[in-house]
């Protein structure tokens, strides 16, 4: 398809969403649904015409940039000062790890063929959960504050734990270490994520104490403190990849140090990223749908049907509750935390990212029909589920509030 009709489709669709989305949001229709389907509907499996290869610079740029948003904007919101840690800290440093650990070793079951790298590379970027798929659940008052910030908490932070172990097996596939005959991919990943981590916080520091004294001065018009998030975003990234770091991890160490040491550039990163950021996650789902969804669908069988459906309910559930033992929760708080860990934006900016870092998926093709029908499922069984789920919830344990 010709890239102009492809950028006049998605105008267009984020027009009529806009104009209609609070309409369908009643009937449990999201946004991630519908910009989804209308990356398939534009995509060679429906007009017939050549899609752009995933390496294509525009899935790259696009890709890239809502990676660095979000995790500068999730890093940002997190107040570490205020945060309740008991629940998010669990589900992060207990539930989190037994899930990879658990879905790799399935993983290793049903994929039998498959190099173990790539069975912890799909285990990693399905780690990380999306709140925003299931949104009423997060922003549903009658749902227990306690249960809805943990869950908050853990979508806002999963991606940005991840993303360093991540980029340690990337450097492993394409330096081919699955046999540790040459250790000079570990000083690179470990340059990666110290640089990253040290640009970051050196960049998100000293702009939240230059902003914050600017700001007092009166010195900055309020309409560019707008725009100061995604330049520090974008700085940060840039900065740490010119030393030798991994900018996204840049982002991510950036976004902490902002909203942890700018009371009001947390709040504009808030308003960006309900804006302008959520515009361009919204283009990464159509970019799913255009390019994702037609490079694996052929090879989606009862295989990968039956692990994706895996990985959604038991795979995270059981380390889940493994996790909040010792917590008193009931079966269904229990549940009710376990079914919401949405596979969503950051698996698939991930995806995309690793895709094209490592060139090519052949060979690989099962694995990446496994990450794509998983975020299908969850798209649709998250999005459909929240609002009622979070009211039939809500309406039994209004005493947890």
């Amino acid at each position: 398809m010709d890239e102009s009709l492809a950028i006049l489709i998605i105008a267009l669709t984020v027009l009529g969403y806009g104009f209609i989305s609070n309409l369908i949001s009643r009937f449990n229709i999201s946004g991630p649904m519908v910009f989804m389907i209308v990356g398939v509907m534009i995509s060679p499996l429906v007009t017939g015409f050549a899609s752009k290869p995933l390496n294509g610079d525009i899935v790259q740029i696009v890709a890239e940039m809502a990676l660095v948003i979000v995790l500068f904007s999730d890093a940002s919101g997190l107040r570490l000062k205020t945060l309740k840690w008991g629940i998010p800290v669990r589900l992060l440093f207990i539930g989190l790890p037994l899930t990879i650990v658990f879905t790799a070793y399935v993983a290793s079951i049903f994929f039998p063929n498959e190099m173990f790298t790539y069975i912890l590379l799909m285990s990693l970027i399905l780690a990380p959960t999306d709140a925003a798929l299931g949104k009423a659940v997060v922003t549903d008052e009658s749902v227990p504050e306690k249960i809805r910030s943990s869950i908050n908490v853990e979508s806002g932070l999963n991606d940005g734990i991840v993303f360093p172990m991540l980029v340690t097996v990337v450097a492993m596939i394409i330096h081919g270490q699955t046999q540790a005959q040459d250790n000079g991919w570990i000083l690179f990943v470990g340059k990666q994520i110290l640089f990253g981590a040290m640009a970051g916080a050196f960049i998100g520091y000293f702009s939240a104490i230059i902003s914050n004294a600017m700001i007092r001065k009166k010195w900055m018009l309020v309409e560019y403190e707008n725009l100061i998030p995604i330049a520090l975003a974008v700085l940060s990234y840039y900065f740490a990849e010119y030393f030798g770091g991994n900018g996204f991890i840049a982002a991510f160490f950036a976004g902490l140090f902002v909203g942890n040491y700018s009371e009001d550039l947390r709040e504009h990163v808030e308003n960006f990223a309900e804006s302008e950021g959520d515009l361009l996650i919204m283009i990464s789902f159509v970019i799913f749908g255009l390019v994702f969804i037609p490079a694996t669908i052929d090879f989606w069988n009862m295989t990968t049907f039956g692990f994706a459906l895996l990985s959604l309910t038991v795979l995270r559930m059981l380390p889940v509750a493994i996790s909040l033992i010792g917590t008193r929760f009931d079966m269904a708080t229990v549940l009710f935390i376990g079914w919401f860990g949405p596979r969503g934006i950051a698996s698939i900016l991930y995806v995309l990212i690793v895709a094209q870092e490592i060139g090519s998926i052949k060979g690989h093709e099962p694995i990446y029909a496994v990450i794509s029908l998983t975020i299908i499922l969850s798209i649709f069984a998250h999005g459909i589920s929240a609002q009622p789920f979070a009211r039939l919830y809500a309406k039994n344990h209004k005493e947890e509030k």
